[in-house]
């Protein structure tokens, strides 16, 4: 089952206590395909500029991502250089442009527009609209945002949310949302807008899922080395969705076990900068992190 995704492809210049990684290949749409690409087949929707070549293409198109829908406009490629102290949960944004990406008009291609699974990456929410005005055969929506969109379009993010089955959020952004801090009463009123499953991510301290009337809560994998955290939302979103797709849609979702995929894939995501660490991911070593979170997270009952 295919996965269409909306988002941003862009070049990162990013710097953590453990090194620099620069004019590496980011965006939001990039680190979710490249993770997702394990589970289900991905089709991108995208704009970059003329500055970025097919070297850049290759390591998407070598995973089977589908880049019909990534449109070269002339100019620069959207660009984004934040850094990282010790405290990984919170990057510093330098330096934005936008180039090329602040024009982006997302053109859904035709025989892409029944595309079972569509997830709204992390762009304008009123982008994310037009997007799903122009899709009409998704059984399954989710969405993403961040704190700039919550501040500057609340009233548009609102509408968007009543469209859509599935948000994925992070913890801050979700008591930014809903100006409750409480995590589970926060879900609760988001739910009340329109999603049924909320998922909100916490980083280095796990995952928590809200399905109906269920909740989940997972650690995140216990690494010894982090390199660069970028990405890591977008690479456990792309495990977390693609999974679902490749169950198939019919029926409860599996979101116990999509939860653990989606941060099984976020683990590698960190080990390295932009997507190095995914490109290389072999299913050997994504089985093995599955079951040593099996081991992390396995509980006996009380005698």
């Amino acid at each position: 089952m295919s996965i269409l995704v909306v988002g941003s492809v862009a070049f990162d210049t990013v710097t953590t206590p453990f090194g620099v990684g620069r004019e590496v290949v980011g965006g939001s749409a990039t680190h979710f395909s490249m993770s997702a690409s394990f589970w289900a087949p991905v089709r991108l929707v995208a704009v970059v500029g003329d500055d970025f070549t097919e070297a850049h293409r290759r390591p998407l198109a070598e995973r089977g991502v589908d880049l019909h829908g990534l449109v070269t406009a002339r100019g620069r490629t959207f660009r984004w250089v934040g850094a990282y102290d010790y405290d990984l949960n919170n990057p510093r944004t330098l330096d934005t442009q936008l180039n090329v990406f602040a024009s982006f008009k997302p053109e859904i291609p035709e025989t892409w527009r029944d595309t079972p699974l569509l997830f709204l990456a992390n762009i304008d929410p009123d982008l994310q609209s037009e997007v799903l005005d122009q899709v009409g055969g998704a059984r399954l929506i989710a969405a993403d945002t961040m704190n700039y969109w919550i501040d500057s379009k609340p009233d548009a993010l609102k509408a968007l949310l009543r469209r859509v089955r599935l948000l994925l959020i992070n913890d801050g952004e979700i008591r930014q949302l809903t100006g409750q801090p409480n995590l589970p009463r926060a879900a609760a009123i988001v739910r009340s807008w329109g999603p049924s499953t909320i998922v909100i991510k916490r980083g280095e301290h796990g995952v928590l899922v809200f399905d109906g009337a269920e909740a989940f809560a997972l650690p995140a994998y216990p690494l010894e080395d982090v390199l660069d955290p970028t990405g890591a939302g977008d690479a456990f979103a792309g495990g977390f969705l693609g999974y679902l797709a490749a169950r198939g849609l019919d029926g409860a979702l599996d979101v116990r076990r999509a939860a653990v995929v989606g941060s099984v894939m976020a683990s590698y995501q960190v080990e390295a900068f932009s997507f190095d660490r995914v490109a290389r991911l072999t299913w050997p070593e994504i089985r093995d992190r599955y079951q040593k979170f099996i081991h992390l997270t396995h509980v006996e009952p009380l005698p």
